[in-house]
């Protein structure tokens, strides 16, 4: 099976993303929406980002029409997948309204349709056992925004047939992006099973060390080669996606995440981060601004509990056989923009340390913290 025909359901931020890099890439896209404005909008929004790449002299204007005429917008469910190959579903992080979603493409989508959900947090095998073809659906969790971010994180479900794991992988590297599988359908997958539980590790750590947020922003950025720091992050990515993800992967299994209050209060307040102009931090104005974090300021915190939380993750999630170092390795490369690999940070710290700061953490504050049996073997 070949995949030529792509319906992308849901036209927001991820949706049109997605609708570009496959029309780019030579996809016929059908973009799919509840409602006409909703996809005026996000049609403007990609004639703006291709119109960019034409200013820049990434690609000619004639490329550009071509690329626009193939992103064709539809408000017709059934008239929208009549002769898709794959619907790849972007539509809100929300379980009841993608089981309806899906309950409504069951019935209009061709019996050989591939389902792709671009979820970032919710049970791909949950989602695909309320379908008639779970052998047929997987999780293709894009990074935002699609166009720039290198990683897809690929995720089959319990049933997930073998074949079609490998038509994922074929289109996600026809689309000039980098394929990561995540073997089991685990809670956060894999990257957001390192960064959502190292948020709230973040203000644990600044709890214990009483400390200031630029202080362990610094450390995270200049010992742990991080692009920016940890609370710098969250602001960037949104509050809201962050306590949404918080919630799914803690109902699905209590081991995997430790929730701090201040997430929830941040949320409950509405400072979203960079999107409301504030979070952890605050800003000025519409446009993007860096926070000054330095190595002086670096000097006040030790970073090790934040890294000893990050690979206690890595390693569950080699131990659960989700993934592998590598994997992970090359996951945090793209996803979260580490430039060292976490393993190399690990040395330098001393595996054994690591280990010790665990256990310590573990005796006074329950088996959250408990290490991993193979950073225990590497020591």
């Amino acid at each position: 099976m070949a995949i030529k025909n792509i319906t992308v359901l849901g036209s927001g931020i991820m949706g049109h993303g997605i609708a570009q890099v496959s029309a780019m890439s030579g996809y016929n896209v059908v973009l799919r929406d509840i409602e006409q404005q909703f996809l005026d909008k996000a049609m403007g929004k990609i004639k703006w980002s291709l119109d960019k790449l034409v200013s820049k002299e990434k690609i000619s204007q004639s490329q550009a029409d071509d690329i626009f005429s193939r992103i064709r917008p539809i408000v017709d469910l059934k008239e929208a997948v009549k002769d898709c190959d794959l619907v790849i579903e972007a539509v809100p992080e929300i379980m009841d309204l993608k089981k309806k979603v899906y309950a409504e493409l069951d019935k209009v989508a061709g019996k050989n349709v591939v389902f792709a959900s671009n979820t970032s947090t919710l049970p791909i095998t949950e989602i695909a056992n309320t379908t008639s073809r779970p052998e047929r659906f997987i999780g293709i969790h894009f990074f935002n925004p699609p166009q720039l971010m290198k990683l897809v994180e690929i995720i089959p479900g319990q049933k997930t047939a073998k074949e079609v794991v490998k038509l994922t992988n074929d289109y996600v590297k026809s689309v000039q992006k980098e394929p990561v599988v995540c073997r089991k359908d685990v809670p956060g997958f894999i990257v957001n099973r390192l960064f959502i539980p190292l948020v709230h590790e973040a203000c644990y750590v600044m709890d214990r060390q009483k400390i200031k947020l630029t202080e362990i922003d610094s450390a995270v950025k200049f010992k742990l080669g991080f692009p920016m720091g940890i609370f710098e992050l969250a602001d960037f990515t949104g509050m809201d996606v962050i306590h949404k993800a918080t919630i799914e992967m803690h109902l699905r299994d209590k081991k995997v995440i430790r929730p701090h209050p201040k997430i929830e209060q941040l949320y409950n307040e509405k400072k979203l981060g960079q999107k409301t102009g504030e979070g952890f931090y605050k800003y000025s104005d519409e446009k993007y601004e860096r926070i000054s974090l330095s190595e002086e300021l670096a000097k006040n915190c030790n970073p090790i509990q934040i890294l000893a939380n990050i690979l206690n993750n890595a390693a569950w999630l080699v131990t659960k056989e989700a993934s592998d170092i590598q994997e992970i390795e090359n996951a945090a490369r793209l996803g979260l923009g580490l430039k060292k690999p976490l393993f190399e940070t690990a040395k330098e710290y001393g595996m054994s340390n690591i280990v010790k700061e665990l256990e310590q953490l573990a005796q006074k504050h329950g088996q959250f913290y408990e290490p991993d049996p193979l950073l225990v073997s590497m020591q």
